[in-house]
């Protein structure tokens, strides 16, 4: 049966309008099988469509939401407070315009708070508004969160609307008729028009961004949906960026003569994305050309060698997750945010595997034992998270200006 969640709100505040939701509540988020949260609505006014995930980042919510890998999905923040930080552009994910088109919807327990950063150059409110991010605020996330992980990850509709407007049966149909993201192409959705470079490093305070190197080995991206820090930390580990679009060729990406590629993270479900990718990452190992893949990048690597990728019930999302490197034997705390995964068991030989993580046993990562070719599903960029994986560009880097 369709479950009405009615939080903890004083009595005399639950009574129902005309359109069924309590008169306190200007949002509510439905989910596919008809359950209803209601809330006080933030950020974007209007319906937004998307499966459903949670995130366990206690920071960062910022980065989160403009995380093109998140495009087609509501985020449910399982940290209580947000907004505190307030927004900057400093700290803008999206690497081209197209990258905008990130998280759609927002979950959280507590109403966002003002800012109370010395870096802020708005409120988060402000921020989700401008970025189109429908949100709702003061629900019982603890809920949501435990029910996807006992049933998995839901397809929902947030909606968010003036006191009185909104309208639940429209919500429920769309939530009911939202797409899966199994067999869902979105990489081409967030990815750049034309191949352009990037010459930003990382972060440094009180510098802020610093310029990149002019002689360093040139590392091709392909851009799926890239991170801007994943191209931030290539630059700052000594490498020349150029981004090429996702739908570029092998033909395309050797004849810029790179010293190596980088295969982007971004979302949706690989095996649809590989459909047009995969001939041109078979082209770049065929050339011997030193390779790395990050999360999807990394699934759609493995999918051109003959493994499999596998729909997660509940995913990986969070700024906390453990990682075994079997490599070196230490145990990295990683950012993670996919909902496929590679199936460990497909591997063919001749890949080998290197990462493993230590909450369920899924493969985080293998290189292949004949090509200069590794990958990681975690996001070593961090950003936010910790900083634990940083030598995964400075490996892949050093390792080119090496040949």
């Amino acid at each position: 049966m369709p479950e009405i969640v009615q939080n903890q709100v004083p009595a005399q505040s639950r009574n129902e309008n005309d359109a069924g939701a309590p008169a306190w509540a200007t949002a509510a988020l439905a989910l596919a099988d008809g359950t209803i949260f209601y809330g006080k609505g933030a950020g974007a006014t209007g319906t937004a469509v998307g499966e459903l995930c949670f995130n366990t980042a206690m920071t960062g919510h910022q980065e989160i939401l403009a995380d093109p890998s998140y495009a087609a999905q509501i985020v449910c923040f399982t940290f209580p407070h947000v907004g505190n930080t307030g927004a900057t552009s400093e700290d803008e994910e999206a690497a081209s315009p197209a990258a905008r088109k990130a998280a759609v919807g927002m979950v959280s327990r507590a109403e966002i708070t003002p800012p109370a950063s010395w870096r802020a150059e708005q409120s988060f409110t402000e921020w989700l508004a401008a970025r189109g991010i429908v949100s709702i605020t003061g629900v019982d996330t603890r809920a949501i969160t435990r029910r996807i992980r006992e049933t998995g990850m839901p397809l929902a509709a947030v909606q968010h609307a003036r006191a009185g407007g909104l309208d639940l049966e429209t919500l429920k149909a769309a939530a009911a008729s939202a797409s899966t993201m199994e067999g869902a192409e979105l990489a081409g959705t967030v990815t750049r028009d034309a191949s352009e470079p990037w010459t930003e490093a990382g972060w440094d305070w009180p510098v802020g961004y610093e310029a990149g190197p002019e002689d360093g080995p040139l590392v091709a991206v392909l851009d799926f949906g890239v991170k801007a820090n994943i191209l931030r930390r290539l630059v700052s580990a000594g490498a020349r960026v150029t981004v090429l679009p996702a739908r570029a060729s092998a033909d395309d990406v050797l004849a810029l003569k790179p010293a190596g590629v980088v295969v982007s993270n971004g979302p949706g479900d690989p095996a649809a994305t590989g459909e047009y990718a995969l001939d041109t990452l078979r082209g770049v190992i065929d050339a011997d050309v030193p390779i790395l893949g990050i999360c999807l990048g990394h699934q759609m690597l493995a999918l051109a060698v003959g493994a499999k990728t596998l729909k997660m019930e509940q995913g990986h999302h969070g700024a906390n997750h453990p990682v075994k490197n079997h490599e070196t034997g230490q145990v990295e705390i990683v950012s993670m945010n996919h909902g496929f995964a590679v199936d460990r068991n497909s591997l063919p030989d001749g890949a080998v595997e290197t990462h493993v993580s230590l909450f369920d046993g899924t493969n985080c990562g293998f290189k292949l034992a004949d090509k200069p070719v590794f990958a990681v599903q975690h996001h070593p960029e961090a950003s936010p998270g910790p900083q634990d994986s940083f030598n995964v560009f400075d490996r892949f880097v050093s390792g080119l200006a090496a040949t």
